[in-house]
């Protein structure tokens, strides 16, 4: 019996080192392959011996992003999605550009924490903590200035300034995903209950009917 349990303990011992060391590359990379119908947390690995400098490669980020739009900026992303070479690697980046006055809503990344410079222009940003503080924490950047934000916690950034403003940001992870909290809320595909949303916001249906139609 004795012996039986010492065997149960090695083995569970031996289970823990491997999930924890599991963790750490076991191979020079893993690059994505877009086409594989396996399903894993992440993408699979294309055979390394297939991989290409363009697998490791984007061009683009000395494009500005047309600005156009209902808030005023654009986002252009370099994830695991754009340059399979990030698969596994734990980083991505992105750049942004910002009409004067323009906005990046308020977002939140499930995946990644994030670190913002500032290339032209100037930006306010800030962040929410969690409840039940609910601080934000906000600050105004200028050129050659950096902001993180903290994994999971809603962020935005905005054009202080007159003139356009760029960004790039990088974070921790290949496949950071984002949450812009509007269209979340009031775009979710179906919608979510008005009465929920008259509640969770204190105001009436009209409101409510309102800002879902527009988004």
């Amino acid at each position: 019996m004795a012996t039986r349990i010492i065997l149960c303990g090695l083995l569970a011992l031996s289970l823990s080192i491997a999930l924890a060391t599991d963790q750490s590359a076991l191979q020079d990379f893993c690059v994505a392959d877009q086409y594989s119908q396996v399903l894993v947390n992440g993408l699979a690995c294309k055979d390394p011996k297939m991989a290409e400098a363009n697998d490791f490669f984007f061009s683009g980020l000395h494009l500005a992003g047309n600005t156009s739009n209902a808030v005023g900026s654009r986002v252009t992303p370099v994830t695991v999605s754009q340059m399979p070479g990030l698969n596994t690697l734990g980083l991505s980046m992105v750049r942004v550009d910002y009409a004067p006055w323009g906005i990046n809503p308020p977002h939140t990344h499930p995946r990644a924490s994030e670190i913002l410079t500032v290339l032209e222009g100037s930006l306010e940003v800030g962040f929410v903590t969690s409840n039940p503080e609910n601080r934000h924490i906000t600050k105004v950047l200028q050129k050659g200035d950096a902001f993180v934000f903290p994994i999971g916690l809603i962020h935005y950034q905005r054009n202080a300034g007159s003139t356009n403003a760029v960004a790039i940001a990088a974070l921790s992870s290949q496949n950071p995903g984002v949450v812009t909290v509007a269209n979340a809320v009031f775009g979710s595909v179906p919608d979510i209950a008005s009465d929920v949303l008259m509640k969770a916001f204190q105001v009436d249906r009209n409101v409510v009917t309102y800002l879902q139609s527009n988004f």
